[in-house]
Formats: structure tokens, C-alpha cells, sequence
């Protein structure tokens, strides 16, 4: 039975949208989006990293404070120190963006999701120079602990396993996330990414390598860096490729370009919002 608009003539195809659906936002409304959740993020960077290069007598006691109890407790329990060592460096920042990479390339090669692809990994790559360019602008010195219990170089503030893993870990449950269908794998996934992000966090301050503040504003500054530029990213394409051109099936030599116009528009792809 053919659709008919409320005149009765016949409907243009792909006129018809799914009940429920809403037009993406307009470019305007993304960036201003994304703008305001980047001024967010750099309120609380700067914020405490000013407090951080001032010294400030409060947070550098109760960091103090946090760190000898911390590393305190690693002392007691050899298992747990050989543990956060093994997760120092699993979870070096260059290790996770290489899979983070291969994630990529697997949405777009396999999956056809080539935008979202670039989204993240562009993302990533932000969040690796942020965070370097923002240890060597407050230049903070690590906490100077008697008995080391692990080493680690540059400066402290903030976090960069912290800030890149938690980053890592938004980024790659947001480029997954049409490809997690049941409900359940949804949860796994942002479950599994908050145990990570905490793990490392903790694994910081632990080893004594970073004061709590330096891992806090890390974990804030990488979550909100993916949320700010995936607010700015969503709606990129259009939700209902049959109704506009869609820039990743455009070219007579992609493969489904050369399929016929009705077997395109019966073909199912998770949509890249």
C-alpha cells in the first residue's frame, strides 16, 4: 500500500521518517554545544592548575596528606605494588591509543562507519597533546617520596595516564556504542571503561607518582575533552542517509554505490550519532 500526505497525493520516496526521529542539530548548535562544554573542562584545568603553580598552602596539604597514607598502604602489600606496576604499564599512553587506533580502522573497514572513525580517532590524538602541552604549562614536580615505589619522568600535573586512559576509555565506548545493540553490552562496556578509569587513577597515587589532585582534574579533563568534542561531532551526518547525500557511499567505486537504489535503501547501517 503506497503512503499518501494528508491531501491524498502520493508521497515522494524517502519522504517517510521512523516515528520518533529528530532532525541532528545544526552546525551552529553543535559548536556552540561543544564550546560550552570545552569551557567547562578548561575551568577546571586551569582552575587548579593555577592553584597548583601558586602552591596553594591547602590543596598542596591535603595532597601531601593523601599521598603518604597511599603509598603507605602499597608498602604493606608487595602483591598490590607488583599489580599497580603492571598496570603502569599496561596502560602507558601509547599503547592504548594504538589499539584505539586498530578500533578505528576496524568501524570504518568493517563496519562503514568512516566519520565516526576519524571522530575518534582525531579525539584521541587531542586529548595525547593536551595533555603534554598542559604538564609542561603548570610544570608541577612530582611528589618526593623517601622510598620510592616506582619512578616516573616529566612533570605531575595533570595525570597523563589518567587524563589519556580516561580519554581512551569515553572515546572508544562512544565509537562502539550503535554497534552495542542489546542493552546489556551497552552496560558491560561503560561499566568495564569506569573500572579502568578509576584503576589507573588509583594506580597513580598509590605508586605515589602523582598527588590525587593531578589524577582528578586528569580523569575530569579527559572525559570531558571526548564529551565536549562528540558534542560537537554528533549529528554530523544526517540520520536518514536516504534523504541526503551520504559523503561515505558518494563515488561510483565504492562497492555500494554500484548496488541498485532500492537495494541501498533496504540495506541496514547503524546510524552515526
Amino acid at each position: 500500500m503506497s503512503s499518501h500526505d494528508v491531501s491524498g497525493r502520493p508521497e515522494a520516496p524517502g519522504a517517510s521518517r521512523a516515528v520518533g526521529t529528530h532532525d541532528p542539530p545544526s552546525r551552529p548548535r553543535r559548536l556552540a554545544r561543544a564550546a560550552v562544554y570545552s569551557l567547562l573542562v578548561a575551568t577546571v584545568l586551569f582552575g587548579v592548575g593555577f592553584l597548583v603553580r601558586s602552591q596553594w598552602h591547602p590543596l598542596q596539604s591535603v595532597d601531601d596528606e593523601l599521598i603518604d597514607r597511599a603509598t603507605a598502604l602499597t608498602r604493606e602489600y608487595p602483591a598490590l605494588r607488583d599489580f599497580l606496576v603492571f598496570w603502569q604499564e599496561l596502560t602507558q599512553p601509547y599503547k592504548l591509543y594504538v589499539v584505539g587506533t586498530l578500533l578505528c580502522l576496524w568501524v570504518w573497514l568493517a563496519k562503514g562507519l568512516r566519520t565516526r572513525a576519524w571522530w575518534a580517532f582525531g579525539t584521541m590524538m587531542l586529548a595525547w597533546m593536551i595533555g603534554l602541552g598542559a604538564k609542561y604549562l603548570f610544570q608541577r614536580a612530582r611528589p618526593i617520596i623517601e622510598d620510592p615505589l616506582s619512578e616516573a619522568p616529566g612533570y605531575s600535573f595533570p595525570s597523563g595516564h589518567a587524563l589519556n586512559t580516561a580519554a581512551w576509555a569515553t572515546t572508544v565506548v562512544i565509537l562502539l556504542w550503535p554497534l552495542l545493540r542489546p542493552l546489556w553490552a551497552r552496560v558491560v562496556a561503560v561499566g568495564l571503561a569506569v573500572v579502568v578509569i578509576v584503576v589507573t587513577a588509583l594506580d597513580r597515587v598509590l605508586l605515589g607518582v602523582h598527588y590525587p589532585s593531578d589524577v582528578s582534574v586528569g580523569v575530569a579533563t579527559g572525559v570531558g575533552l571526548a564529551l565536549a568534542s562528540y558534542a560537537g561531532y554528533v549529528g554530523w551526518n544526517p540520520p536518514h542517509p536516504e534523504d541526503a547525500h551520504d559523503p561515505d557511499l558518494d563515488g561510483d567505486d565504492h562497492p555500494a554505490a554500484r548496488e541498485h537504489p532500492g537495494d541501498r535503501h533496504s540495506t541496514t547501517h547503524p546510524q552515526e550519532t
